[in-house]
């Protein structure tokens, strides 16, 4: 398995009682396979991974197995704290049917370089699933270093990096880490058409979920070395970018989808977007929609 272009993180919908919507979650997975979307990811942290109870957790994994039918790899969220719980969650979810985990670094325990080393070795050799790494020490308290990154690339079931520092040194320091069986992808959107442009092979994408067909153009262009469309296009959602970031992910993603009606809400400690920012979320919202029309037509 190799990953490239626009990968979506998913959200999760909820109804206005806080059940898991499936008919918007179907809404959304169709969404993103008609729009071209390389690959998903269900249950990381946009898709409020550590508010789904295990049942909720692997009825949307099966559902989105089933709907997405191989014709898109499945990823999904199995970050733990601890190794060994780690390792049993990727046995879980490759019970169920997905393609591959996206493992992130342990949150809140902070392990040093070498517990990263033997954490990712473990879950490699015993979960049962190739493994996608997933670096983002804003959310996690831990920075996987480039060469903790390298050493475990060599790996054969570890298969690439989600790296979300948005730094261009970063991604210079991971680029040279690409191969044919290891993908170097950007976890940051306001820098992933810098980053493909500069060699990286994809994007998984908050933004994707409300702008799919852009998306998977924006990472077309950028693979094909069209800068100057690339960047143009990036312009363009400049200011999605900006409120996808006014309050922390996924309150904004899920605010855009709700006047889709896909979903109602979030679950505790979330909460909805601040009325301060509903004026933003309507202008975003026609700027997208003007976006996703003409994405469409052009790949029609």
């Amino acid at each position: 398995m190799h990953l490239s272009g626009s990968i979506t993180a998913l959200a999760t919908p909820f109804t206005v009682a806080g059940e898991i919507d499936f008919p918007a979650w179907e809404r959304l997975l169709q969404a993103q396979l008609q729009a071209g979307t390389r690959a998903v990811v269900v249950a990381g942290s946009t898709g409020e991974a550590a508010a789904l109870f295990d049942e909720e957790y692997d009825r949307l994994l099966a559902s989105a197995v089933g709907t997405c039918a191989g014709r898109v790899p499945v990823l999904a969220g199995t970050g733990q704290s601890n190794t060994a719980k780690t390792i049993r969650s990727n046995r879980r979810v490759a019970a169920l049917g997905a393609d591959a985990a996206l493992v992130v670094t342990p949150p809140y325990v902070r392990p040093t370089q070498a517990g990263l080393l033997a954490h990712f070795r473990a879950v490699a050799d015993e979960g049962g699933l190739p493994v996608l790494l997933y670096n983002v020490p804003g959310r996690t308290g831990c920075d996987m270093l480039p060469e903790t990154t390298g050493e475990l690339s060599l790996h054969p079931n570890i298969i690439g990096i989600k790296e979300a520092r948005a730094e261009e040194a970063r991604m210079q320091a991971l680029l040279p880490l690409r191969r044919e069986d290891f993908a170097v992808l950007s976890g940051d959107d306001p820098t992933a058409a810098r980053s493909i442009l500069a060699g990286a092979d994809g994007v998984v994408s908050v933004a994707s979920n409300v702008v799919p067909s852009s998306f998977a153009r924006l990472c077309a262009l950028a693979q094909a070395g069209d800068a100057a469309a690339a960047r143009a296009l990036d312009d363009e959602m400049a200011e999605l970018y900006h409120f996808l970031g006014v309050e922390p992910n996924p309150i904004p993603v899920k605010a855009l989808l709700a006047l889709d009606g896909i979903g109602h809400g979030l679950r505790l400690p979330l909460q909805p977007l601040s009325s301060a920012h509903g004026a933003q979320a309507r202008r975003v919202h026609a700027i997208i929609a003007q976006l996703e029309e003409r994405s469409r037509s052009i790949a029609a």
